[in-house]
């Protein structure tokens, strides 16, 4: 109830800046310190919780004694293993949802939720019923199987796709991902940050080009047991000579802080080479097209839409040349962390950061504003 004390329990890895910084904003708040339960402890054990706490779901990521134990690969920069991660950390999340419907606890991060945002094939024919624009895909649901490079060739000839993205159905922070383009004659183009050895598949900070068929029928039949998820590339605007998308972040309904990601290569995240913009100018973009920002913020609040029990979640939006069409290339479970951003002016989290937002969220119970004029109502 609005005015009572919140007490916070973080599932997540001590240390890790996720964390740390939804700690902070719980203490800058004014409440009691947040409980950090750890996910080596849940995997091991399972999770315990106290009645009336509030159970936040954090990222399982950047510890390497979690990650041997969700992907059983040993080394974390090796790409293989994310079906078996999927299997054991949605196994892991609906346990911590027990534990916490047994306790009366609230919890913030729905476990069918979390299952179909971990799953690119399931999202996005979520998204697709509910009438979000996304790029069109052979694989949505998970009805068409990938087993490797030929059937990755069939469905791009079949729904005419001669660029296409092919991803991981698993993965997050562009890992497996490849930038794939045909023109014929057997002339195949890859753009992906991994790196194939005799070893396996590994994840590096370098995008690389693959230019043989054979390369990239390669590298793609060694993704493919993990599944694979089939996308046509959208030309995406620019900003300064370099390709651009949003990453816009929706807390409790409303799109409350949003960042530019600009890059030379087809993949925008930050930690292979691409670089935050100037989100003033893509708003001056939009308006300058004939569009309205609401209704790109609206998109989002759309797409969070279908996650009704989750709190948080960051929305990948795609916006076309020109700036006036979007899509939603993804929605991410922990796509929250956007270190020093504050809110967007009148998405009412201005002033404080993305998890500010959230523990205010929580502590204040708003109501969803539906009002005519909110971004919101121009959906």
């Amino acid at each position: 109830m609005p005015g009572e004390s919140v007490r916070f329990v973080v599932v997540g890895n001590p240390g890790n800046r996720r964390v740390t910084f939804f700690l902070d904003a719980v203490r800058a708040a004014g409440l009691p310190p947040a409980r950090v339960l750890p996910w080596l402890d849940v995997l091991r054990g399972g999770a315990e919780f106290r009645p009336g706490e509030t159970v936040r779901i954090d990222s399982p990521g950047e510890d390497p004694e979690v990650d041997a134990i969700l992907r059983g690969v040993g080394d974390p920069a090796r790409v293989e293993g994310t079906s078996r991660w999927y299997e054991r950390f949605t196994e892991a999340v609906r346990g911590v949802a027990d534990a916490a419907a047994r306790t009366g606890c609230r919890l913030l991060d729905g476990p069918d939720d979390v299952a179909t945002l971990f799953d690119k094939r399931l999202c996005h024919r979520v998204l697709s019923d509910a009438g979000v624009p996304v790029p069109p895909s052979p694989t949505s649901g998970a009805r068409v199987p990938v087993r490797g490079w030929d059937d990755v060739r069939d469905l791009m000839a079949e729904h005419r796709m001669p660029r296409a993205f092919v991803k991981l159905a698993h993965g997050s922070s562009a890992s497996g991902v490849l930038a794939v383009e045909t023109a014929g004659l057997g002339r195949v183009r890859a753009t992906t940050s991994v790196e194939l050895t005799d070893q396996g598949l590994f994840n590096s900070l370098k995008v690389r080009r693959y230019t043989s068929e054979s390369e990239v029928a390669a590298l793609v039949d060694a993704l493919a047991p993990d599944g694979l998820h089939i996308e046509r590339w959208l030309p995406k605007a620019s900003l300064h000579a370099r390709v651009a998308d949003l990453r816009v972040v929706v807390v409790a309904g409303r799109a409350t802080h949003a960042v530019v990601r600009t890059s030379r290569s087809p993949m925008t995240n930050l930690h292979l080479g691409g670089a935050r913009g100037d989100l003033a100018l893509a708003r001056a973009a939009v308006e300058r097209a004939g569009g309205d920002w609401a209704d790109a913020l609206a998109v989002c609040e759309r797409a969070a839409a279908c996650f009704p029990d989750t709190l948080c979640v960051g929305v990948d939006l795609l916006p076309g040349i020109g700036w006036r069409r979007f899509a939603v290339g993804e929605v991410n479970a922990f796509g929250d962390l956007l270190p020093g951003l504050t809110g967007l002016a009148g998405g009412g989290a201005e002033g404080l950061d993305t998890y500010a937002a959230q523990v205010a969220a929580v502590h204040h119970t708003p109501a969803p504003d539906r009002r005519e004029g909110s971004h919101r109502a121009t959906a």
